[in-house]
């Protein structure tokens, strides 16, 4: 029997196929990267509920054999929280071993959010290369950047919503004049289409921001320069930390801080918003 892997809607139900429900409806075990969000989508779809298992990164490592054994005697589907699955998640590592072990797979076409923002972004796509999620650091993400412009290809990204702000304010540090395209919330209710260099995407977004983000980034074919961390980084945080100690919201602290030149207000609440998480776990942050 088949590993068969099943795109599923990105938001909008409708953009289910016919084969993916099919699949769905015969399948005996159906891993998900959320057992919780597969099962709202069998509801959705009206599809009977199935033995569900879990697969995600921090359980990978031991569930794959068990999940490979049920696949050589039954119909296994594996699903994503949304969109193709293997695509920023641990699904093409369960390929990659059920080729080794000799099980077959299968992939349905279907629906990939990376493709997507590529195409409406307008951009030249002889040549493309996906990026995945960008870099956590920002001397990280400046640096990838760089070397994604330079490379003269347009580059595709994925980012939270949380690190967005951030994120756009690296790249107008790499290359101010650079044009973005950013895609949130793809097939769903309040969709959003921004076209612009990272400070106008920036500025186009509401804060807080929601959802889903994926953007594409125009290659300039030429060095780009990626700007060393700003030496007072840590004298940001220890401003953002002193705000959130007194019980300012984030949104206070981005136009407080902003307000002084330290920086863009997005990513100024990017980064009161991971101070806060942090704080709450105990860590420090400190790069």
């Amino acid at each position: 029997m088949p590993l068969v892997f099943v795109p599923t809607p990105l938001g909008n139900l409708r953009d289910i196929t016919l084969r993916a429900l099919d699949v769905l409806r015969a399948c005996d075990v159906l891993v998900a990267e959320d057992t919780r969000v597969a099962r709202r989508l069998l509801s959705a779809l009206d599809i009977p509920g199935r033995e569900l298992v879990s697969y995600r990164e921090q359980n990978a490592q031991h569930a794959t054999a068990s999940i490979l054994d049920r696949a050589r005697t039954h119909l296994v589907a594996v699903v994503t929280d949304a969109g193709m699955p293997g695509i920023s998640d641990p699904g093409s590592a369960l390929i990659a071993a059920a080729r080794a072990a000799g099980v077959a797979v299968e992939v349905l076409p279907g629906p990939s959010a990376a493709l997507s923002v590529a195409l409406l972004s307008g951009f030249d796509l002889r040549r493309i290369a996906f990026e995945g999620f960008a870099p956590r650091t920002s001397g990280a993400r400046r640096a990838a950047f760089a070397r994604a412009l330079a490379a003269g290809s347009t580059s595709i990204w994925f980012e939270s919503p949380q690190r967005i702000g951030a994120t756009l304010a690296d790249i107008a540090a790499v290359a101010p004049d650079a044009r973005v395209f950013l895609l949130r919330e793809y097939t769903k209710l309040h969709e959003q289409q921004v076209l612009g260099t990272a400070r106008e995407v920036d500025a186009a977004l509401e804060t807080p921001i929601r959802g889903e983000i994926a953007f594409a980034l125009e290659g300039t074919g030429t060095q780009a320069i990626a700007p060393a961390v700003p030496r007072d980084e840590h004298d940001v945080d220890t401003r953002i930390d002193e705000l959130l100690a007194q019980g300012h919201p984030a949104a206070h602290i981005a136009r407080t801080l902003a307000a002084t030149g330290l920086g863009e207000r997005h990513a100024l609440y990017a980064r009161a918003g991971e101070r806060k998480r942090l704080r709450r776990v105990g860590g420090d942050g400190r790069q």
